[in-house]
């Protein structure tokens, strides 16, 4: 190899270097910050190709995607002073990339310590108001908003904005976990039983109510069949005396006819009676013959 080619291909690696100090790339996942002296001179770089000033300037890339900062377990207490263990997690990104990196000098580590803190703080702070029943059943959704909230302001003076803060799960020491959930089963217990009694006061009731309704259903409906039979016994009354006044033989001769078949329905049925009774008047001397 030539002299001459052993300068062009040194001229080209010094090009090569000098592009390499001097061209940067921005992707859309990342936020630049331009330092001169260790000063942040500038921070609104888009995604592409830029340049800099070798050696003077220098580049600091970051991720503005959502990260998560998964806290470890910690104990708290209660309004009870009773420990509980809590797992929970944030989820964040860069929002101010100058105050994030001032505050936290662009460690991605000191930044999740930041978080952990804020967080830790929020859980300390509503879990010392609140009862264990409270935490466990009934303010989870209050409680993380107060915590979200609160951390919202706070890590905005590190540049960072908060997306999510949520509670993974809540444990009870083995201590205490016991005497809870007797005491919350006994709750409900004492709850159901004054729903049991409350159903029962109001069947009585409802019982009552029916059996007032069918008793009054049941002497209308008694009134009614009573002047329905009067008036039945009325109109046949009436049909009989008419019946009687056209022909009275006949009429005599029925009804003695009607009794013979009533008194003598069975084989096995005596009558005890004196044979010269009116009660025979018909079988000694029958006066059909005189009603024709």
């Amino acid at each position: 190899m030539g002299g001459k080619q052993m300068l062009v291909l040194m001229f080209a690696f010094i090009l090569l270097v000098i592009g390499s100090m001097t061209f940067f790339t921005v992707k859309e996942t990342e936020k630049a910050l331009l330092l001169y002296l260790g000063k942040v001179i500038r921070a609104d770089y888009t995604p592409g190709l830029h340049l800099k000033i070798p050696i003077l300037h220098q580049i600091k890339k970051f991720d503005s995607r959502i990260q998560t900062v998964d806290t470890s377990p910690e104990s708290f207490l209660t309004n009870e002073k009773k420990n509980l263990i809590v797992d929970s997690f944030v989820k964040w990104k860069i929002a101010d990339v100058v105050n994030y990196y001032t505050s936290t000098k662009g460690v991605v580590q000191t930044a999740r310590q930041r978080l952990t803190e804020v967080i830790a703080d929020g859980l300390r702070s509503e879990f010392g108001v609140r009862t264990i029943q409270e935490v466990v059943s009934g303010d989870r959704q209050a409680i993380m908003k107060n915590i979200t909230d609160e951390a919202i302001k706070r890590a905005t003076e590190f540049g960072i904005e908060i997306i999510d803060v949520r509670i993974k799960r809540i444990e009870l020491p083995k201590e205490v976990s016991s005497s809870v959930y007797q005491r919350m089963q006994a709750e409900r217990q004492r709850d159901a039983k004054k729903l049991r009694e409350s159903g029962k006061a109001e069947a009585v009731r409802i019982r009552s109510e029916a059996d007032r309704k069918r008793v009054e259903v049941v002497a209308d409906a008694e009134r009614k069949a009573q002047v329905l039979r009067g008036e039945g016994d009325a109109e046949a009354a009436s049909i009989y005396a008419t019946v009687y006044s056209k022909n009275p033989e006949f009429y005599a001769l029925h009804r003695s006819l009607s009794a013979y078949t009533e008194s003598f329905k069975n084989k096995s049925d005596i009558l005890l009676i004196q044979p010269n009774s009116d009660f025979f008047s018909y079988f000694k001397q029958p006066k059909i013959q005189a009603a024709q």
